[in-house]
């Protein structure tokens, strides 16, 4: 492809040469975004690896599965530093307690299933990493997300990666038009990981063979409950274990140890019945279960919506669509009907079990790979 002046586009869809073309590679340590980092390089991009410290690393050198850790900085100075390109440190450990560590631990102890994930690309990953790479005269920035940019008809659009098994678009719903045009996402069109494994030994990378990162990497072992009583004490306060239908069943150490759909560990045994957590009332300080049916949801309320389809948000009373309200779970036919610009009502076609105030709910074209945007759950029941 070319422009009207014969100018040939580079790989980024830059017309001038990859020596001219400064890319900012947001580097976590890990296999992903390393690999990005080393192809661009050798194709000859003028490329600036940066690095985030987004808490104090020093308790988490041993920790393994999660990113943005010590040893993960280091690994990804020893891509820089085999590849030839600057790599940077900045810290971020202040912008990203207030921008994420904050808000997961309050919206936790409201009863709400929180992914910070989403927040961490959405306010400092997109925001504020972006804007230092504008600040280094970078182009663009790449990173390692499984995602796909393309050219649109009406400017870039994001879609699915090809491998759906690692597929990252629910965690990016919220990039906004403006921030896809300066990203770029060099992974999203591999068929596996195993692809992406096989670069990185062609490259000779030491971390070819390394571990996917599992955890949220403020949260060690997935065990959030023990992070927000660091975060918040006093925030594991107990309380009743009620059923719905008002019985009280016995009684739990802390709202904040249970979650929406939860069926095991409820300490409740002997009765004749499955039961799960139905709903968490911060408030009266319960933990409400009832049985299976009562997670059942078809109607999910959703607001602070990122819209990425073609013209406004409101301009249908519905649409039909797709949508996911959980990141391990294939996007269901949906119907959105818009309420403002940034709240809709999404009707599910199939009832959904233990959809919870805190997730995203991402929005799908039914009939290609197109990420229409999406908002946040904020009443699941």
């Amino acid at each position: 492809m070319a422009l009207d002046n014969g100018t040939p586009l580079n790989s980024l869809g830059f017309a001038k040469p990859p020596s001219e073309t400064r890319v900012v590679v947001a580097m976590s340590g890990g296999v992903d975004s390393s690999v990005v980092a080393a192809q661009l390089a050798e194709e000859g991009y003028d490329v600036v690896g940066v690095t985030l410290q987004l808490y104090d690393h020093g308790a988490a050198l041993a920790k393994k599965g999660a990113c943005c850790a010590g040893i993960d900085i280091h690994d990804a100075r020893r891509v820089a530093e085999k590849m030839g390109f600057p790599h940077y440190v900045l810290d971020y450990e202040n912008i990203f307690k207030d921008a994420v560590i904050d808000e997961f631990a309050d919206s936790y102890l409201a009863g709400a299933t929180p992914v910070p994930c989403i927040r961490c690309n959405e306010r400092v990953k997109f925001k504020d990493l972006l804007e230092t790479a504008r600040d280094l005269d970078a182009d663009c920035m790449a990173t390692g997300h499984y995602i796909q940019r393309k050219d649109g008809a009406n400017g870039p659009e994001l879609h699915c990666a090809a491998d759906a098994n690692r597929d990252q678009s629910y965690f990016l719903f919220s990039t906004t038009p403006e921030q896809l045009s300066y990203l770029r996402f060099p992974l999203g069109h591999l068929p596996s990981k195993d692809a992406t494994r096989e670069l990185a030994a062609k490259y000779g990378l030491s971390v070819a063979d390394k571990p996917d990162s599992q955890d949220i990497c403020f949260v060690p072992n997935g065990n959030y409950a023990s992070v927000i009583e660091k975060l918040r004490p006093g925030a594991a306060e107990p309380g009743q274990i009620v059923h719905a239908d008002g019985r009280v069943l016995g009684e739990h150490n802390g709202v904040i140890h249970y979650t929406i759909g939860q069926r095991r560990g409820l300490g409740i045994g002997g009765l004749s019945e499955p039961l799960y957590v139905v709903k968490l009332d911060v408030d009266k300080k319960q933990v409400i279960v009832g049985p299976k049916e009562l997670l059942a949801t078809r109607k999910v309320p959703v607001r602070e919506i990122n819209w990425l389809g073609d013209g406004p948000f409101t301009d249908m009373a519905e649409r039909e669509i797709a949508v996911k309200v959980r990141s391990t779970r294939p996007p269901a036919p949906a119907i959105l009907r818009p309420i403002s610009e940034t709240e809709a009502e999404v009707e599910l076609l199939t009832a959904e079990e233990g959809i919870s105030p805190g997730q995203a709910c991402v929005f799908y074209d039914p009939d290609s790979t197109r990420i229409l945007g999406g908002g946040w759950i904020w009443r699941g029941y």
